[in-house]
């Protein structure tokens, strides 16, 4: 077994060194090697009492000429199951350790020294725990009359990175570590991808999500409930409202971004369907929650506007309106979402350090942004790629490709009043599209339900202006072209681009060149089989 990383940690007691340690093992995944641990596996017999431990460490380190800390390591090492390995070593005393470390494992090891007044670590000794593991001495100027602590900041000299710990943190202690071992990455590694509409929504950007989910470790899901994402499923798909689209397509962690919205019990109920515990979902602490009455005002809209009316425009309202109660109705707050509460930053920080692949996944389309889409008839959001890229808390040095999902002929929901949804260019029927098609009616009908409200949607011809519009708001990438089958029902059957019927393929073409990007990815058709990858990347 190999080691990755071996970090070794030096300074005084109550210098904060297990409390390093132990940082680095929680939000960094590192194995922590503990010398007081492997001095009383030596002397079983021994007492946890510190000056026993420090006579039981000096004999150690006379008899091995400090060796012993580099052949435990080893050992350590040989014995892990997994790896290559990150290893932290709490702690080293003696220049002699830290040599036989280095000439055993060279470049991989990394020394840090934490450096404090004897004033404060005098002040810290005197509030440790009394009659726990340790016994202690009773003061700390007893503690270092043994000959190896008087002597520890020899280490000083000699160790890669020196942290002051006078006035600062233990979280500032973390930080500057981690930032001193590079943990935190290239700050413009660019590991992020990001999939929104290009239209009003409902572009299938689930089904292309779940499509490329396999190939990422990070699926993050901004926005909220108003929105399904509908995956391939058999024998019924499966809508997910909160989860990302790829949930039941990859081993992936899933995050859900401060910036979003949340249904509690349809986001439970998509955990519980899934399989999802509480390793494997991160919800922000401070994603806000929707509440009955967020519903409830948002019923009028339903009918004026044809919102999915599931209170996340009230709920978002809301956050700005509260800014000064002293409750609010957050993630952090909500009993049921507590074991999933974690802030997601930490975990982006470990995926840009680990250099992760990341996928984040817009909802609803371009068209309906509350700042650049047909206003009134807009969401409570902003649905772009910033916007996107701003609810999850990633910048945008991070982005690697923008696939933007456009489908065939562009839909809209529809109103139950009957009153406008919102304009579109050139409607048409679906009995037209069916004529043009040659796709069965009924087929078309069954599909063009949405997925949250279950309305018919209306349709119209290819709007090439919101097609511009939208790549000059996202700057994509790639295109994903859906709903192929919409302008031929032969296009089922392609498996290959050349496949395609000869009107498809041009139609892609000048796709192509409106939007200044490929058309990388085209479903054919709802179905596990139905992606054509054109992808270089």
């Amino acid at each position: 077994m190999q080691a990755l990383r071996i970090v070794l940690i030096s300074g005084g007691v109550g210098s904060g060194k297990s409390t390093l340690s132990e940082a680095l093992q929680t939000q960094f995944e590192f194995h922590v090697l503990k010398t007081k641990k492997r001095i009383l596996d030596r002397y079983p017999e021994a007492q946890s009492e510190r000056g026993e431990l420090q006579r039981l460490g000096d004999a150690l380190d006379r008899r091995t000429k400090g060796t012993w800390v580099r052949d435990d390591l080893i050992r350590y090492i040989d014995d892990q199951p997994e790896g290559p390995l990150s290893i932290v070593v709490d702690a080293v005393r003696i220049p002699e350790q830290v040599d036989a470390i280095r000439r055993a494992f060279g470049p991989r090891v990394f020394h840090v020294h934490l450096k404090g007044k004897e004033s404060l670590l005098a002040a810290r000794y005197l509030h440790r725990t009394k009659g726990g593991v340790d016994k202690e001495f009773r003061s700390y100027k007893a503690v270092r009359k043994n000959p190896t602590e008087h002597h520890i900041d020899r280490l000083e000299a000699m160790a890669d990175s020196v942290i002051a710990i006078d006035g600062y943190t233990r979280k500032d202690v973390l930080i500057r570590a981690a930032s001193h071992l590079g943990l935190y990455g290239n700050g413009q590694g660019r590991v992020v991808d990001v999939i929104v509409g290009g239209q009003f929504g409902s572009e299938g950007k689930g089904h292309i999500c779940s499509y490329l989910a396999p190939e990422y470790s990070v699926l993050l899901r901004v926005g909220g409930p108003n929105a399904g994402h509908k995956v391939f499923q058999s024998p019924e798909p499966y809508t997910h409202r909160q989860l990302p689209s790829g949930t039941l397509f990859s081993a992936a962690k899933l995050l859900i971004a401060p910036g979003s919205v949340i249904s509690v019990d349809a986001l439970l109920k998509e955990a519980a369907d899934c399989g999802v515990d509480k390793q494997r979902l991160c919800i922000d602490p401070a994603a806000m929650v929707i509440t009955e009455s967020d519903r409830k005002k948002e019923e009028a809209l339903v009918n004026e506007i044809g919102s999915t009316g599931q209170g996340v425009g009230i709920a978002m309202a809301r956050r700005i309106l509260d800014r000064g109660k002293l409750r609010h109705t957050l993630a952090k707050n909500t009993p049921a979402l507590k074991p999933f509460c974690k802030p997601i930053a930490e975990e982006l920080e470990r995926a840009y350090a680990r250099r992760d692949r990341i996928l984040v996944e817009g909802t609803q389309g371009t068209g309906l942004s509350l700042y650049h889409g047909t206003y009134p008839h807009v969401t409570s959001r902003d649905t772009t790629v910033a916007g996107c890229l701003s609810e999850a808390g990633i910048p945008p040095s991070r982005v690697r490709r923008i696939i933007m999902v456009c489908r065939s002929y562009v839909i809209r929901v529809k109103s139950p009043s009957g009153r406008t949804s919102g304009h579109m260019s050139q409607e048409i029927s679906w009995e037209e599209i069916s004529k043009r098609s040659g796709l069965p009616l009924k087929e078309l009908k069954g599909g063009e339900l949405g997925s949250v409200s279950g309305k018919q949607r209306r349709v119209a011809e290819f709007d090439w202006s919101l097609l511009r519009r939208a790549t000059t708001l996202n700057a994509p990438t790639d295109i994903a072209l859906t709903f192929a089958d919409y302008l031929d029902s032969k296009n089922t059957e392609a498996r290959r681009f050349e496949q395609l019927t000869d009107e498809t393929i041009r139609f892609a073409e000048e796709i192509e060149k409106v939007a200044n990007a490929p058309v990388s990815l085209i479903s054919t058709r709802f179905h596990w089989r139905s992606i054509i990858d054109r992808r270089s990347w």
